[in-house]
């Protein structure tokens, strides 16, 4: 499978940059777990890839392989004035990204950016960021769920098994589980690990920020289940599902603000008799969902399914009786 070829490269990649010494074919070999004409072909296409790396020294399996200090000095080179100054200007974004493990590489990165530049242009380009921001996530980022993440990160590149202690929402209770970690995302400014549990014969999807505990176990899995590109694609959140057909239809208070975004890549917008419009989407029945009808009040009417309304009726009215009931 390509996707564990890449990350098998990745592996060898960091290996051979950990390695001031150099590493050869058959430590590679070994720290990988593959043979030794796999690791050959790993190096050719690394090489292929633009990678610089090369041999030195000794004869055959006795090799030493490095990688140049500066590989990417070339590319760094070729930038133009516009592909340094958005780049410059991306740093802010990543203060967007709460518990993102490569936050603090992309930050030092941004760092030799700037050094690279002569007075004058950072002065210039310091200036920039004033006409564009981006807003971090609530409640910002810990070290603990940096760390977390990072280990979390080590363990699906590793593909190793990982046992944990987890927050769950719609129980209300931590619950323990032991997890093959497919991979991680970003999403709605919180990571989120989306891991095979053996136990329920499925994928689910964890916020990384309710783990209580974790441990990184030795035990190694193979990536046996396809994975989706987008394991959120159906959802209007985080949350994995079959989709279904939802048709919705908005007065016109806010048809204007609805028809200004795009919810999701599945929408229909037709314009309704008196400024209304309705949205049809094929998306997945979650939360996610489920809070964003909430989030119009009176102002959508949810036409199909007849259980989504019927859920969305109960959860009013379970609002509302709450509402009476701290009142009185």
């Amino acid at each position: 499978m390509r996707n564990a070829e890449v990350i098998r490269q990745w592996q060898i990649l960091r290996e051979i940059e950990s390695r001031r010494t150099g590493v050869t074919i058959h430590e590679l070999s070994k720290h990988v777990k593959v043979t030794t004409r796999t690791i050959r072909r790993d190096l050719q296409a690394l090489q292929e890839s633009g990678f610089a790396i090369y041999d030195e020294g000794g004869e055959h399996e006795t090799k030493r392989w490095r990688l140049d200090a500066q590989p990417f000095r070339a590319v760094q080179e070729g930038l133009t004035v516009a592909d340094v100054a958005a780049l410059y200007l991306s740093r802010s974004l990543v203060d967007g990204l709460s518990g993102w493990p490569l936050s603090e590489e992309l930050r030092a990165a941004f760092d030799k950016i700037e050094k690279s530049l002569n007075p004058r242009m950072r002065e210039f380009l310091a200036t920039l960021p004033q006409v564009i921001s981006a807003k971090a996530a609530p409640g910002g980022t810990t070290t603990r769920v940096v760390d977390v993440t990072r280990r979390l990160l080590d363990a699906t590149r590793e593909r190793r098994e990982v046992e944990m202690k987890y927050f769950s929402a719609s129980s209300n209770r931590a619950k323990t589980y032991r997890v093959q970690p497919y991979r991680l995302a970003l999403a709605h400014g919180s990571v989120y690990l989306v891991a095979w549990v053996p136990a329920y014969d499925a994928f689910r999807t964890f916020a990384v920020e309710r783990l209580e505990q974790l441990s990184v176990t030795d035990d190694t899995f193979r990536r046996t289940r396809q994975l989706p590109d987008d394991p959120f694609g159906s959802s209007m959140g985080v949350f994995t599902g079959r989709p279904e057909t939802v048709e919705v239809e908005f007065d016109a208070r806010v048809a204007a603000y609805v028809r200004g975004r795009t919810w999701h890549s599945s929408q229909r917008v037709e314009d309704q008799p008196g400024g209304g419009v309705r949205l049809t989407m094929d998306v997945s029945i979650d939360p996610a969902l489920k809070t964003w009808i909430l989030g119009f009040g009176a102002g959508i009417r949810v036409l199909r399914p007849a259980s989504l309304a019927s859920a969305i009726a109960e959860e009013l009215k379970q609002a509302l009786l709450h509402l009476k009931t701290r009142s009185s």
